[in-house]
């Protein structure tokens, strides 16, 4: 198989890259170029930072800032939204204007370049994770926190002086 023919497969996979990548591709994609990314720095009106617990083969274990990485022709508004309702379970308002961008250099082969733009978000109600069964070491875990904990995975440990 030629070149043109693998990307013609390729293509053949991707009926709407719109919609999202089929994991295999997506991580070919990652492999290849930088991703972008949009992190929600979600405060309340007592200076609390919501962080998520990670565990993965790519990021290791720790506390980050949730966030998610921008789809084909996909808005940073609309990857924002979308990422709180997944991640958060509710709907934010942000400011437009990125609190900061950081390049995050990992060392996993895949997804292991990135663009990342910090966001600063609040709730339109107060929020109180639920958790649903959840173990504060479960993947997905949302707590609140008043200073920027030790086990930050390392990658977001550029974001410490905002949390």
């Amino acid at each position: 198989m030629n070149i043109h023919e693998a990307i013609a497969a390729i293509d053949g996979m991707v009926p709407d890259a719109r919609k999202g990548l089929p994991e295999e591709v997506f991580l070919l994609a990652s492999r290849l170029t930088p991703m972008v990314n949009v992190d929600l720095l979600v405060k309340d009106a007592a200076g609390r930072t919501l962080l998520s617990w990670r565990d993965d083969e790519f990021s290791g274990k720790g506390w980050h800032i949730p966030g998610g990485i921008v789809r084909y022709k996909e808005t940073f508004e609309e990857r924002i939204l979308k990422t709180a309702r997944k991640e958060l379970g509710a709907e934010v308002v942000f400011d437009p204007v990125p609190a900061a961008i950081e390049q995050f250099f990992c060392e996993h082969v895949s997804r292991g370049h990135f663009v990342s733009f910090l966001f600063k978000c609040r709730f339109l109600e107060e929020f109180s994770p639920e958790n649903k069964g959840l173990a504060e070491t479960s993947r997905g875990y949302l707590k609140w926190h008043t200073v920027c904990p030790e086990n930050m995975i390392n990658i977001h440990e550029a974001y410490r002086k905002y949390i």
